[in-house]
């Protein structure tokens, strides 16, 4: 399995290339994200990983859309667990946000340990293509409008906490 690259390291410093137009629809395209999805799915708490989260340098983020949802209200019967769901994001570009704002608790795979505060878009609107090069526009509020501004912020260079307030670092100790 592909570690989950840390901070500190120079390649999510560095703004993400477009996938070229001979990369859709491949093997290679399809290993990626299956590589990405591996990674993902190893890290129970979260919700999307970018490409160079995995010192890959394009424009790629996925979401496990099951770990999106909100929890069951207490007291429910157990369910059987949502199937995982992974949306694809290829090239993705930001194309319209609210002009309203909310504060959000934040965390992230590459900075672990450590949560804040930042204030995100409560709407935010992404332009993308598939693995096989379709393209789709996708408008989403809370959770996943805050998941697109942090995965795109990774394709620019940009850690959440660079822009956080609040900072918490948390150290857990092995349990012995």
């Amino acid at each position: 399995m592909k570690e989950i690259v840390q901070d500190g390291a120079s390649i999510l410093r560095e703004v993400a290339e477009l996938v070229p137009e001979s990369m859709f629809g491949t093997p290679e395209l399809k290993a990626l994200i299956a590589t990405m999805t591996d990674a993902l799915d190893q890290e129970l708490e979260g919700v999307a990983l970018a490409a160079p989260q995995i010192g890959v340098p394009y424009r790629v983020f996925i979401v496990r859309k099951d770990r999106t949802l909100p929890p069951e209200p207490e007291g429910t019967v157990a369910t059987i667990p949502p199937v995982p769901v992974i949306e694809v994001y290829v090239n993705p570009e930001i194309v319209k946000t609210s002009k309203k704002r909310a504060l959000a608790d934040e965390g992230c795979l590459s900075v672990r340990g450590v949560y804040g505060t930042t204030s995100r878009h409560e709407r935010a609107t992404v332009r993308a293509r598939t693995i096989d090069g379709s393209k789709f526009e996708r408008g989403r509020g809370g959770l996943m409008a805050q998941i697109f501004e942090h995965e795109i912020d990774h394709l620019n260079g940009i850690l959440f906490i660079d822009h956080a307030e609040h900072l918490v670092h948390l150290h857990h100790e092995p349990v012995a």
